[in-house]
């Protein structure tokens, strides 16, 4: 299963920085533990340069979601059973934790063919603009706003995008690691 997406570029820095911040995690404790240079992880975080094969997937790993508690489980249900479009997928790694019928009604293919698989090969160009100017938006930050978007219609012999109305919200679970809820907003 693919844990890597074009996105990691632009977001796994900001991922990685708030994490520790967030788990008051200094960058000398988290360079031992992955077997780097303080140095590296401050040159990592702030986007002067990128880790290579093997430190980019242990840093996936580390910051990949895993909704495993009860409270997590308890937000991909209700994400399942909502009446509006909305869908749960790892903020780093774009894969599916959860999706509501009502999302799922423009999908070609099972939902179970999707879950915990990244879902950025279906980003439209718009999505794709959005997600590389999320950190201009304050999305990495600790109290990161919700960041709302149009999108055009994009087809996929898996799937339909529907032009639509876009909010993004950046949710911590429960042992300090993201998700993002994405729902279609109302029409005005």
């Amino acid at each position: 299963m693919p844990t890597e997406t074009a996105v990691l570029e632009t977001s796994l820095g900001p991922s990685l920085r708030r994490w520790r911040v967030l788990n008051r995690i200094k960058q000398e404790t988290l360079a031992r533990d992955l077997g780097v240079s303080q140095s590296r992880i401050s040159r990592w975080e702030s986007g002067d340069a990128q880790p290579n094969g093997a430190d980019r997937l242990k840093i996936t790993q580390l910051l990949r979601a895993r909704p495993e508690t009860a409270a997590d489980r308890a937000l991909l249900d209700l994400v399942t059973q909502a009446s509006m479009p909305v869908h749960l997928v790892c903020d780093l790694t774009h894969r599916l934790l959860a999706a509501s019928p009502a999302r799922t009604v423009n999908w070609r293919i099972p939902t179970s063919e999707l879950m915990d698989r990244p879902l950025w090969r279906f980003a439209s160009e718009s999505i794709r603009t959005v997600e590389h100017q999320l950190s201009e938006h304050g999305w990495f930050e600790p109290l990161g706003p919700d960041v709302v978007y149009e999108t055009e219609r994009a087809e996929f012999a898996e799937l339909t995008i529907p032009q639509s109305r876009i909010r993004i919200s950046r949710l911590p679970l429960s042992d300090g690691r993201f998700a993002r809820l994405v729902r279609d907003e109302p029409a005005a």
